[in-house]
């Protein structure tokens, strides 16, 4: 079999899943995840998925083992980066595409995440976050927003629903007084800005990333009253 040239992406898994095609790439050095069509993430950098971790822990109080909510596995930056602290109590991360989970699992992004999957903090609940969100009876400290490129650039139309009046209910209902929340977005938003102010969050702000080109990416955080 002929080798893929150096520039091409080297498809490493391809499935239908419950909201279409995800695909695993490796392109040279780096894992890419598609959906759809559209690229979602790579390994190359994992600042952002830092920043949106330490960035809500920071915006909490001292009190002892918060608790954290990350939406969506990716390639596993944000996962890794929360077990790597200490001072994080239980961490749990919902994913809805079974085969994102498996390629951490069983694959080669086991690489990213194989301690933190190993922490016995660490739990995976296989569904969608605005369900989740909408029906669990769990509560947090933190919620770590990254299903999306945004809150106006979603990866599907139902991830909209997130975003919106209702779905930023149920995310301060799963929050605990004073707890954070913290959204990633590859462009700030004021409009998004504005709708956390009207769900009733207080401290909102936006916090940039720096990129190589362009606009930079951003995490906007508020927070729970209470």
């Amino acid at each position: 079999m002929t080798a893929p040239f150096p520039d091409t992406p080297e498809v490493l898994d391809r499935r239908e899943g419950p909201y279409g095609e995800v695909v695993l790439r490796r392109h040279g050095s780096l894992l890419q995840i598609i959906a759809n069509g559209c690229f979602l993430m790579d390994t190359s950098d994992g600042r952002s998925e830092r920043l949106l971790v330490d960035a809500a822990l920071g915006a909490l109080d001292d009190r002892p083992a918060p608790e954290v909510l990350i939406g969506g596995l990716g390639v596993g930056f944000s996962l890794a980066h929360a077990a790597a602290n200490p001072r994080w109590g239980r961490i749990t991360v919902v994913e809805r595409e079974p085969a994102v989970v498996d390629w951490h699992r069983t694959g080669p992004l086991a690489q990213v995440t194989a301690a933190a999957l190993a922490d016995p903090r660490t739990r995976i609940v296989e569904t969608d976050l605005v369900a989740y969100a909408h029906e669990t009876s769990a509560t947090f400290d933190a919620l770590c927003l990254d299903i999306d490129n945004g809150p106006g650039w979603t990866v599907t139309e139902e991830n909209g629903a997130l975003y919106a009046p209702a779905g930023l209910a149920d995310c301060a209902r799963v929050l605990r007084p004073g707890g954070v929340l913290a959204v990633w977005s590859a462009q700030p938003s004021p409009e998004f800005e504005g709708s956390l102010g009207n769900a009733g969050f207080q401290q909102v702000r936006t916090e940039e990333i720096p990129v190589a080109r362009g606009v930079p990416d951003v995490v906007h955080l508020a927070v729970r009253p209470g």
